[in-house]
Parts: C-alpha cells; sequence; structure tokens
C-alpha cells in the first residue's frame, strides 16, 4: 500500500480494513481509495478470511470524498468531462461494486457521519451495524450534483425516502435508517467495534462456500430486479451533473468545499463531496 490511511489485519478468520484518517474524518482521497480497493483485493483473495470488517479510525466513519482542492492552482481549470468520468467510473463505481461482489461477508462498522462518498463505502458491505451516534446523508445536490454515483439510494431507502433525503440533503439517524432496512442493527458507540466483532465470529464458523452460495443467491435476485443496470445507468445521470457544472463554470462542480463545509456543519470539520 502507498499510503498510511489503509489499517489491514487477519486474526481468527476475520480481515479487518481501518480507514485511518482521524484527523480528516477519513475523507477519501484518491491513493486512499487505491489503497481500500487493494486491501480488499487481499481479503478477497486469502482462503484464511471468511468475512471482512470494515471499519474506521477517529469520531466518523467518512466525511465523503476530499474536494478541498478543487479549483485551487487552475487558472484557467484544465477539467474535462472525459477525465472526470475516467477517474470515477474507476474509483467510484468499478471499486464498490467490485468490494459489493466479493465472494465473502463484509460488515461495515459506522460512527459518526458517513456523508455522500462515505456510503460508497458501506452500501457495498453486507450488512451495516451503527453506533448510536452515526448519521447517513448525501447532501450533493447543494453542489448541483444530483446524488453521489453509487446509486445506492433508491435500493437502501426506498423511492420516496431517497427523494426526500436527496432533495433536502438532511442526514438520517442510525434509528432511522435501521428502520428503513438499511442499517442491520444500532448500538452503544462504546460497543461498535466488540459487536461487530461478535457478529463477524458468529458469520465465520459457517462453511465458506455457504456463505458465498448465500451472498451471491441475494445479489443475484437484486440484479434480476435491475440493481446492476440501475446502478450503471445512474452513475452516467451523475455525470452530467459535472458536465452542468463545467458548463457554468469550468468546475466540476457549482459550489466550493466552503460553501459545502456551511452546509453541512454539523457534520465533520473535514471536506465532503460526490
Amino acid at each position: 500500500m502507498e499510503t498510511t490511511f489503509i489499517d489491514y489485519e487477519v486474526e481468527d478468520r476475520i480481515a479487518t480494513i481501518t480507514l485511518n484518517r482521524p484527523e480528516a474524518a477519513n475523507a477519501q482521497t484518491l491513493p486512499m481509495l487505491d489503497d481500500l480497493d487493494e486491501a480488499w483485493r487481499r481479503a478477497a483473495e486469502d482462503e484464511d478470511v471468511r468475512v471482512i470488517i470494515l471499519q474506521a479510525n477517529g469520531k466518523h466513519f467518512s466525511a465523503g470524498h476530499d474536494i478541498k482542492g478543487v479549483g485551487e492552482g487552475e487558472t484557467p481549470p484544465s477539467w474535462t468531462l472525459a477525465g472526470i468520468y475516467e477517474t470515477e467510473a474507476r474509483r467510484f463505481l468499478e471499486y464498490s461494486l467490485r468490494w459489493r461482489n466479493v465472494p465473502k461477508p463484509s460488515i461495515a462498522a459506522v460512527q459518526g457521519v458517513c456523508i455522500a462518498g462515505g456510503l460508497l463505502l458501506a452500501w457495498p458491505c453486507d450488512l451495516i451495524i451503527a453506533a448510536d451516534n452515526a448519521t447517513f446523508s448525501d447532501p450533493v445536490v447543494n453542489m448541483g450534483i444530483g446524488g453521489v454515483e453509487y446509486h445506492g439510494h433508491t435500493w437502501e431507502w426506498g423511492a420516496r425516502k431517497a427523494k426526500e433525503l436527496l432533495f433536502t440533503g438532511r442526514a438520517m439517524t442510525a434509528a432511522e435508517a435501521e428502520q428503513l432496512g438499511m442499517v442491520t442493527r444500532v448500538v452503544p458507540l462504546d460497543d461498535l467495534r466488540t459487536e461487530t466483532r461478535v457478529l463477524a465470529a458468529q458469520i465465520a464458523t459457517k462453511h465458506p462456500f455457504a456463505l458465498r452460495q448465500a451472498k451471491r443467491a441475494v445479489n443475484q435476485t437484486l440484479d434480476v430486479q435491475g440493481f446492476y443496470a440501475a446502478i450503471q445507468s445512474v452513475f452516467d445521470v451523475h455525470q452530467t451533473g459535472h458536465g452542468h457544472a463545467l458548463s457554468e463554470s469550468g468546475l466540476p462542480i457549482l459550489m466550493l468545499f466552503d460553501d459545502m463545509k456551511a452546509e453541512v456543519g454539523k457534520g465533520s470539520s473535514s471536506s465532503n463531496g460526490s
């Protein structure tokens, strides 16, 4: 791995991947995402691993994609839609789909904020355990974009709730997320890692082929219902947001970091983005 922002360890047939950029609320740089993908690959290929845990150090799970540098040092800006499309197709779509399809059960342990791009890390996991202080949101309509690249919203929240949460940008609580079925269970913050580990250990006692087939059965059912095709299609819808922003401002978003931070000020002190 090229950065120090991802920790990886294996113990008792459980691979634990830890986001380790707490000073930035685990906002995701592109190299950090590359290393995260490498950690997922290692866990997928390790025959001793039966379950994967994704967790985060610090107060927050992830404040989204780090966009602090957008537009800095660019006179005139050199953004192109083709370049944006290529970068996002790989890191914000392909990676999330690949993690979703890893043939081993995975559990996300979420505390604090999970904003925009943070959803692209949690949603691919098979189960989500949330601390009682966790919140989930996608406020990128504030940036002139219709939602993050991996459109799990409609599948995870239902159509009308997805529209409400996208239109308003408001954060949902862990309890609300559990009620919607996105979160498996809600636990006290101090018990988050212990409870996640207990569940992972229980799952790890099962036969790996049976686990693989159970996961495949559910994912294939979603795909037959249109999940995969919808994810691919809405990714292109997302790109029209960048194209529109480029046509107006020369930048891929219409609202930069300071304005966005003001909109989600109740969240973290780092950058958040689409």
